[in-house]
């Protein structure tokens, strides 16, 4: 209907990626198609199909009440079902695409439905065709390969350590969702609360020479080798190094606990937040030679 009287339109999920900058000039449409269905049984395997409006969180609770494994590591995340195959969103050693069947979209060019498989999503660190390709396709559900048998990924040493806190030596994915939620809970703030779009800037893929430049002047430097031969470094330990962290001006801020994060303390506008990312992306290129990249989707 929008094509057909040329109306702008844009299509979001829950909003908790999104940067405003100024009034969106179109007509702003909010998913909210709901459903939750299983496609396929095996011994060992589940397909799972949930419409793009289903809420993030509360559809990885529900798999695991269902007993299937895969999402635990995602726990948390805000955002729909829809979004999340978008950014590729990730946590704790675990992306979409370690866990995607498949999903159905709408091409906004031709009013076609098709199928994607995970090769045609091109997916990448927080990155997708979806990404790549704004405003032409429209996620309507999203199918993932859940474990019937638990495979825990626990390889991020907080997520570990929490778990032998609790007195937990045999996790289930519960567990391992239960103390991913208690770890988020206590570094990330509440959205509800205080205004934020979660991790601002993606983790940076440098190479091992920019690591090791860094490496002679910082030794304690947060970097994880990927299978490419790139580094992944900690944005967050590069804004904290910087000095950036629980950074306030006027109402915009950079979170005290988390320097990941920047936050609204109540009146602060979009602009001003952009601001302050930019500066931030400024002063870690001239002290680190890195340079970062925004993840918030921005109008």
């Amino acid at each position: 209907m929008a094509a057909r009287h040329d109306v702008a339109l844009l299509v979001s999920g829950g909003g908790s990626n999104l940067l405003l900058t100024a009034d969106i000039p179109a007509l702003v449409l909010r998913m909210a198609t709901r459903g939750i269905r299983v496609i396929s049984y095996d011994g060992s395997r589940v397909v799972i199909e949930a419409e793009a409006g289903e809420p993030w969180h509360p559809f990885v609770q529900y798999t695991l009440a269902q007993g299937f494994s895969g999402l635990e590591n995602l726990s948390l995340i805000p955002g729909t079902v829809g979004a999340a195959p978008m950014q590729n969103i990730g946590a704790y050693g675990v992306e979409i695409k370690d866990v995607f069947a498949g999903l159905t979209a709408l091409d906004r060019q031709t009013g076609d439905l098709r199928d994607f498989s995970l090769e045609e999503c091109n997916f990448a660190y927080r990155d997708s065709l979806f990404k790549q390709q704004p405003g032409r396709w429209l996620i309507l559900r999203v199918r993932f390969a859940l474990d019937r048998v638990a495979h825990l990924h626990l390889e991020y040493g907080p997520v570990r350590q929490r778990l032998t806190e609790q007195g937990i030596e045999q996790p289930t994915p519960t567990d391992v969702s239960r103390a991913i939620c208690s770890i988020r809970s206590e570094k990330l703030p509440d959205p509800a609360v205080l205004g934020n779009a979660g991790s601002f800037f993606k983790n940076p893929l440098v190479s091992a020479d920019i690591v090791a430049q860094i490496k002679a002047q910082h030794p304690d430097v947060v970097a994880y080798a990927q299978p490419d031969g790139q580094m992944k470094l900690a944005a967050g330990w590069l804004i904290e190094r910087a000095g950036w962290k629980g950074f306030r001006e006027a109402d915009a801020g950079v979170h005290k606990l988390q320097a990941l994060v920047l936050v609204n303390y109540g009146a602060a506008t979009g602009l001003q937040l952009l601001d302050l990312a930019q500066r931030i992306q400024k002063d870690i290129a001239e002290r680190f030679n890195v340079e970062l990249e925004m993840e918030p989707n921005r109008y």
